[in-house]
């Protein structure tokens, strides 16, 4: 593992696979446990929990819900270790959590390719764009 400077606005995310449009793997903040995710649905949702459990980015609106989705078991991972994809690692800078979205900063580790995020959707097709150009 290398060591990695964590902040409280930088979430670690390591795609392990990207079959027809969905991502599975984890994600991490500084100084707690990786969430699993199986879909793009459950990386926002498991992020959002992070984020409101660690108290660090402060939402701007309260959240409405039907109900609280169930987390997955928490991954091991030691703080300040870097964890990577085993097909992409993405370091996610949310800055600000506004309009009941993200905005904020994508690093893709592999490529050191960095672009700004205004909003999940955003975020969306970042991700994705990156995740199909390792397809062809």
């Amino acid at each position: 593992m290398v060591k990695y400077p964590w902040n409280q606005q930088t979430m670690l995310v390591c795609v392990d696979s990207y079959e027809n449009g969905v991502p599975q793997g984890q994600i991490f903040l500084p100084g707690q446990p990786g969430e699993r995710f199986e879909s793009l649905s459950q990386l926002l949702l498991r992020g959002e929990q992070l984020y409101e459990r660690s108290g660090g980015v402060q939402s701007y609106t309260t959240p409405r819900v039907f109900a609280l989705a169930n987390p997955l078991p928490p991954a091991p991972c030691a703080a300040g270790e870097l964890t990577r994809g085993n097909l992409a690692t993405f370091e996610m800078r949310i800055l600000f959590r506004q309009n009941a979205s993200w905005q904020g900063e994508l690093l893709w580790m592999e490529k050191n390719a960095r672009q700004s995020f205004r909003s999940v959707l955003e975020l969306i097709t970042l991700m994705d764009s990156a995740l199909r150009a390792l397809d062809s």
